[in-house]
């Protein structure tokens, strides 16, 4: 079920190349990377990028940040994740959506809102404006939620990364963070039942993208 469709995102002032930015989101075992392919496909056009990652370095971090033999203190998990996210804006994502392209991005700055600033407790707050200088202030035009019970979710994870290991109440308090980011800025978000068949939810995550 669509839970909110957002008005699409105004027209680029004349003079300026067009550029849209679409991020999906949700917590470990919500199906992101079903969706992500499915919009792959119905998006020839757009360039598919994931978090972390898409680059190099970034890819790099994100072996370490996810190896499970390695113990990672919330706070240089944040950072680690920052500078991930700093290195692929930089490379990539500025000059994609200078060029008018239309990016779809399998994570952004709402994930760390999530799993660092209220999954680890460091504050929403203090990791937005970390992410803030790590981007530049870049933001989305369109956020897709995949909102599941965190215990399917946890039915569903294979448990094979560091994150993917945390309790119960690490992902009911993602979840919370999530729905309360969606609230907060109906506008950008679209909230998407993702226990709904995959063909449908792609169905409707297509009608819901500027």
């Amino acid at each position: 079920m669509l839970v909110a469709r957002p008005a699409r995102p105004p027209a680029s002032p004349a003079g300026t190349v067009p550029r849209v930015l679409i991020t999906v989101e949700g917590i470990d075992g919500a199906g992101k990377t079903t969706l992500v392919a499915g919009l792959a496909a119905a998006l020839p056009d757009a360039e598919v990028l994931r978090e972390p990652g898409g680059v190099e370095l970034s890819e790099r971090l994100r072996a370490l940040v996810k190896d499970p033999s390695l113990s990672v203190s919330p706070r240089a998990e944040a950072l680690i994740y920052a500078a991930a996210r700093a290195q692929l804006v930089e490379e990539r994502l500025r000059p994609l959506l200078a060029g008018g392209r239309r990016v779809l991005l399998d994570r952004f700055v709402d994930s760390s809102l999530a799993y660092q600033g209220a999954g680890r407790g460091l504050g929403v707050d203090a990791i937005r404006e970390l992410n803030a200088f790590a981007t530049g202030g870049l933001t989305p035009d369109r956020t897709l939620l995949l909102r599941i019970d965190p215990s399917l979710a946890l039915e569903r994870m294979s448990g094979e990364d560091r994150i993917e290991q945390e309790q119960r109440s690490f992902w009911e308090a993602c979840a919370r963070a999530y729905d309360e980011l969606a609230a907060a800025d109906p506008g950008r978000w679209v909230v998407l039942d993702a226990t709904r068949p995959p063909g449908a939810l792609l169905q409707e995550a297509v009608a819901a993208l500027p």
